[in-house]
């Protein structure tokens, strides 16, 4: 993955999986690479729904739904410099700021 080339765009909201394709042999690499993505979920929100959509084969995993994990670590690769900073800024208030467009 670290040849790849990174992607700019995250995934389409109306794409769905199917489990008809040829079911991987070892799904243990596929769980812990989505299990590491969800912990990702916390400081990029945008790829939420992508996560979503592939923890639910965590058992049923086919080379379609890791061809999909590859995509999204390829969309990460690309929006390094993006996601939430948190800091210490010396007060118990909470300040967020959000730009959706």
């Amino acid at each position: 993955m670290l040849y790849t080339k990174p992607l700019v765009n995250p995934l389409d909201n109306k794409l769905t999986l199917e489990s008809s394709s040829e079911p991987l042999v070892s799904y243990t690499y596929y769980q812990k690479i989505v299990g590491k993505l969800i912990y990702v979920t916390i400081t990029q929100s945008n790829i939420t729904f992508a996560i979503s959509l592939v923890s639910g084969y965590m058992h049923a995993t086919t080379i379609q739904h890791l061809g999909m994990v590859k995509y999204i670590l390829r969309y990460l690769k690309g929006t390094i410099g993006c996601g939430i900073v948190m800091i210490r800024n010396g007060h118990n208030n909470i300040m967020g700021y959000a730009n959706f467009d």
